[in-house]
């Protein structure tokens, strides 16, 4: 596992869109274009992206929009070679930390009912299971798990200090 002086967290910027495009094609059958991720930095005011850094440059990063008050994951990846070493699980937990700052009181998100090892993280997390979007992703007509999480109105019951 990675020590926590290894990683740190930031906006996305537009120059980091190639990096997100390899690494969002690793992780998706389905991904996102280069189109997208730059019309959710510059037209999206809902839109709040950050990207996971080490020592070589972005390992990961996780995107959500901010309504009212609630937050939904749009995105959340990790290079493929750095996986297995609870990245994810961190990049998670300062998104949850991060809607909390914005005075946000729930977070969502939608996971293909066959990943269950992205089923086990969320539920670490405190999400979970609350309905089914059938047939809701396109490249297969899978059906996608529903879940939700209550987040800390303070922002700071799903930190210690490594995820700052």
């Amino acid at each position: 596992m990675y020590e926590a002086a290894e990683v740190t967290f930031r906006a996305m910027l537009m120059s980091d869109v190639p990096v997100i495009v390899m690494i969002e094609q690793e992780a998706f059958t389905t991904p996102w274009s280069a189109e997208a991720f730059t019309n959710e930095l510059s037209h999206n005011h809902f839109a709040r992206y950050m990207v996971m850094e080490d020592a070589t440059g972005i390992i990961g990063y996780g995107g959500m929009w901010t309504i009212i008050d609630e937050a939904h994951v749009t995105n959340i990846a990790v290079r493929q070679d750095r996986r297995g070493r609870g990245l994810g699980e961190r990049l998670l937990r300062r998104m949850k930390e991060q809607a909390a700052e914005y005075g946000m009181h729930r977070m969502t998100l939608e996971v293909r009912v066959s990943n269950e090892r992205a089923q086990r993280l969320y539920e670490r997390l405190g999400f979970e299971p609350a309905g089914i979007r059938p047939g809701y992703y396109s490249d297969n007509n899978e059906d996608a798990l529903i879940m939700w999480v209550e987040l800390s109105k303070s922002g700071r019951e799903f930190s210690d200090n490594e995820y700052i």
